[in-house]
């Protein structure tokens, strides 16, 4: 039996807990839009339970061979899709963001109802809090109801992610935006230090009045990228790499990485469809990638067959030539991880470093200083969930009348 001490402090806590969540609504980074364009970008998503690479996939209507290259995990090697991932491991998600109701965000993903499954827990626990309760129901058009009360089996719900695009381009630097969920015991200071960025950075990015963040906050990081500079009649133009990391394209034909010496994207044979079209350089005995160098009086003949996107379902290449001071060295690639047997509650998989000295703390295009005038990117605020309130409501009952 609790002592009076005791009860009143535990019923302070709640009280507190409570004053808490109702007070502070999550916040998450949003971009007006006003037109039908998409591009590249990333979901910061916590495993709820151990999962296959495909069953991550399969949640997220992703490809596991491209889930598995985001996050510079060995993605060729066999059986690479069912690799069982552990409960608690960060990974980042590929996916579109697109013009949504004059909003960026990702609403690829259609979700079906499990026996057991409320609004609540399909927000909070299967994904991980990168959509609300009311987000989903809103974007499914259903009643206002409690979040807790069942749905039913099989019922197919549309699920909104928060993205942004800000040009493709932080400090006049291609990027690609990665969506964070705020954790217990984030800081602004240790985000910005597991995300090679700077507090300043992200503070412009998220159009923060002050440097403070709460658990289910959710934050618009830039990534450093490697860009393309296909066509825009390529069907894979547009495509960003984050650095030091891979990306699938033409149909699982080509592997494109960035970094970790430069943000030049550099393209090779992924093989790992079964048929490809030809990637040899026309007139040439080159192949996509092929680099041969040699040395002249006049310093180092340099060609090469880069990869041009994917054209009308063939694999475009173009050859270059010319004269550099040097030889180049072999290329280096991004190194490709096992995944770990027990997950990592720190941070994302480490980054490479960033390449290249960048004027830190300036604001992206659209952005604002903090505490300045309002710019194009704005929060939305996420309800605190009844679910978890629930809970803790009906514990304190428990505890107090034992």
């Amino acid at each position: 039996m609790p002592t009076p001490a005791t009860a009143t402090a535990a019923a302070a806590a709640l009280l507190l807990i409570l004053a808490a969540a109702g007070g502070a609504a999550a916040k998450t980074t949003i971009e007006p839009c006003a037109s039908a364009d998409s591009c590249t970008a990333l979901l910061g998503y916590t495993l709820f339970a151990d999962m296959k690479a495909s069953e991550v996939a399969s949640l997220f209507r992703a490809d596991p061979a491209a889930l598995l290259a985001a996050n510079a995990l060995d993605f060729a090697s066999p059986g690479a899709a069912n690799r069982i991932l552990p409960k608690g491991l960060s990974l980042r998600v590929p996916t579109r963001c697109a013009c949504n109701d004059g909003v960026r965000r990702s609403v690829s993903v259609r979700y079906a109802a499990r026996p057991a499954d409320t609004l609540a827990t399909v927000a909070d626990v299967v994904f991980a809090g990168l959509a609300s309760a009311d987000q989903i129901r809103s974007a499914n058009g259903l009643a206002q109801e409690d979040p807790d009360a069942l749905l039913d089996a099989g019922q197919v719900l549309v699920v909104p992610f928060p993205c942004v695009c800000f040009n493709s381009t932080d400090n006049n630097l291609p990027a690609v935006y990665l969506s964070y969920v705020v954790r217990v015991g984030d800081t602004v200071q240790s985000i910005a230090a597991g995300h090679d960025t700077t507090v300043t950075d992200l503070s412009n990015v998220n159009a923060m009045g002050s440097p403070i963040v709460a658990p289910g906050d959710i934050l618009a990081i830039p990534l450093p990228a490697c860009a393309s500079r296909f066509p825009n009649f390529a069907s894979d133009y547009g495509l960003l790499v984050a650095n030091g990391t891979y990306a699938l394209t033409a149909g699982n034909c080509v592997e494109c990485s960035c970094g970790p010496g430069s943000l030049d994207l550099y393209c090779t044979p992924a093989s790992l469809a079964a048929t490809c079209s030809s990637m040899q350089c026309s007139n040439s005995s080159l192949m996509l990638g092929n680099v041969t160098a040699q040395t002249t009086s006049g310093g180092c003949s340099v060609s090469s067959c880069s990869y041009g996107g994917l054209v009308n379902g063939s694999i475009a290449t173009s050859l270059s030539s010319g004269l550099q001071p040097t030889c180049p060295g072999p290329h280096q690639f991004p190194p490709l991880m096992e995944p770990s047997t027990a997950a990592s509650h720190g941070s994302f998989l480490a980054p490479s470093p960033a390449p290249g000295p960048g004027e830190a703390g300036s604001a992206v295009p659209g952005s604002s200083e903090p505490g300045g005038s309002t710019n194009s990117a704005g929060s939305l605020s996420q309800g605190p969930s009844v679910h978890q309130l629930t809970i803790l409501i009906l514990s304190l009952v428990l505890y107090l009348h034992m």
